[in-house]
């Protein structure tokens, strides 16, 4: 093993390829779409230099519908940013999705496209591999977590001609997107139980990824080695009588700490069991992968096992075993991680993840955490200091609250908490049974004000999260 900064692999070691050889025909995709030829990724002709980048060389041609449905859905966008009413990331796709329905493919050709997916960790994933794809050209990425295809519509449209695009995907929309976007790799996070009052329960999530994959044969898969549920949607059975191969896998590691969605084998129902690192089913061959890219210390090992040191702006292991999956996407790309590794420290704050603001002498940080996974991981990245939690159960958090009997908030102990949102009552009840100390507030103002001057840890649930932000950016 080489530790370093991030040396080349020797010759003849690991060789990061810039584009896959082939893509399936598009002979069944709508008959407005711009063709895709066998031997490119779209209508745009790709050339590959001897640097392994990629240049384009054309740009694909929209039908005129399609561009006057671009031209709309950037400039809804821009009003809406200019009327204060969002950021525009929804209503522009969506305007321009009801005047031409087949504009995301249309905006997708010509670009060599990375998806990312999972319950978890999407976001600041997504942020990480659009700045190490950055290494390479222009990167076309929905920023503000706009994950549904009103969304990469969205980001696609205003990001005008680029040569590559880095799309974080809902996993509930993730066979759609697939199909749209025909995307050079898609990397695979995590499953587990979120939003079940409305949401798929995790199995049925696997077996939707694992029927998507199928259809896509040729696209590039990086996945999480560590969770059950996503090795198992990522290796669908071969069946070449139905022309069923499965895709190429690049495996990464970054630890498991919730495991609460996988004792259960999703192929044949035996129990799963584990031993430090590894896991395996009690009753059929499915068992833990050998990672290619693994989280060591303070960096990640490549394929080749040079040691990359990561240096992250953002807390916490789980961000580690983010940028080893984004590294992984960009290698895909071509890109090697010496070239990609320092970019991955310019990322700070990911739609107000992680973002830390002044006020009143308190130094405030803010952490997202909406499923029992993302809490877990948000109490291992919070300092040991006063802490304020907030929970709402508005439609996009989910109406049902139970999964907070699923968290365990033992770790708070011995620090000061505090409590507030739409649903605190039900918090409350669940720190008592937990035994942490609590005190409630009403509002963030008053949360201020009951802690001493210096650090306060904020973990709040997605609409009490977009409540605080508003409450920040209005007084400051």
């Amino acid at each position: 093993m080489e530790r370093s900064g991030g040396p080349e692999p020797p010759a003849g070691g690991v060789h990061y390829p810039t584009l896959i050889d082939s893509i399936r025909p598009n002979a069944d995709r709508p008959s407005a779409a711009p063709p895709r030829p066998n031997g490119s990724p779209s209508a745009a002709i790709w050339q590959c230099h001897g640097s392994g980048n990629l240049a384009r060389v054309t740009d694909a041609k929209m039908p005129l519908r399609a561009k006057v449905a671009s031209s709309v859905s950037r400039t809804a966008a821009a009003l809406s940013r200019a009327a204060g009413r969002g950021d525009g990331s929804v209503i522009g796709g969506w305007i321009g999705l009801k005047i031409d329905p087949d504009l995301l493919v249309h905006l997708a050709a010509g670009r060599a496209i990375a998806l990312v997916s999972g319950t978890n960790g999407k976001t600041t994933t997504t942020r990480l591999t659009t700045a190490a794809v950055g290494v390479l050209g222009r990167v076309a990425t929905n920023s503000f977590g706009a994950n549904m295809p009103t969304g990469h519509t969205s980001a696609l449209a205003k990001a005008g001609s680029t040569p590559y695009a880095v799309l974080e995907v809902d996993e509930h929309y993730l066979a759609q997107v697939l199909e749209a976007t025909e995307p050079h790799v898609v990397a695979l996070l995590n499953l587990s139980r979120d939003q079940l009052d409305r949401a798929k329960e995790v199995a049925m999530m696997a077996q939707l990824w694992r029927a998507a994959l199928v259809q896509h044969p040729d696209v590039r898969v990086v996945a999480n080695a560590d969770d059950p549920m996503v090795v198992w949607a990522a290796t669908p059975p071969a069946d070449p009588a139905r022309g069923h191969i499965p895709p190429h896998v690049s495996w990464f590691s970054a630890g498991q700490r919730w495991h609460d969605d996988s004792w259960v084998c999703p192929e044949c129902g035996s129990t799963i069991q584990r031993s430090g690192e590894q896991w395996w089913c009690t009753g059929c061959p499915l068992r833990r992968p050998e990672p290619q890219w693994t989280v060591e210390d303070d960096g990640v090992l490549d394929p080749s096992g040079a040691w990359h040191k990561v240096q992250l702006q953002l807390p916490g292991k789980v961000n580690l075993g983010n940028a080893a999956t984004a590294l992984a996407v960009a290698a895909e790309f071509g890109v090697r991680p010496v070239d990609a590794v320092s970019r991955l420290g310019t990322v700070t704050s990911v739609a107000g993840r992680y973002a830390q603001v002044d006020r009143d002498g308190r130094n405030i940080r803010l952490l997202l955490a909406k499923n029992p996974a993302s809490w877990l991981e948000a109490f291992d990245m919070a300092d040991e200091a006063p802490t304020l939690l907030s929970i709402n159960a508005r439609d996009p958090d989910g109406l049902d609250t139970s999964w907070l009997f699923d968290v365990d908030f033992a770790p708070l102990r011995g620090r000061q908490v505090l409590i507030t949102g739409d649903r605190a009552y039900d918090l409350a009840v669940r720190l008592d049974v937990n035994g942490v100390p609590f005190q409630h507030v009403r509002t963030f103002d008053d949360a201020i004000r009951a802690v001493p001057p210096g650090r306060l840890e904020v973990i709040a649930n997605y609409t009490a999260f977009q409540d605080i932000r508003a409450e920040l950016d209005r007084v400051n």
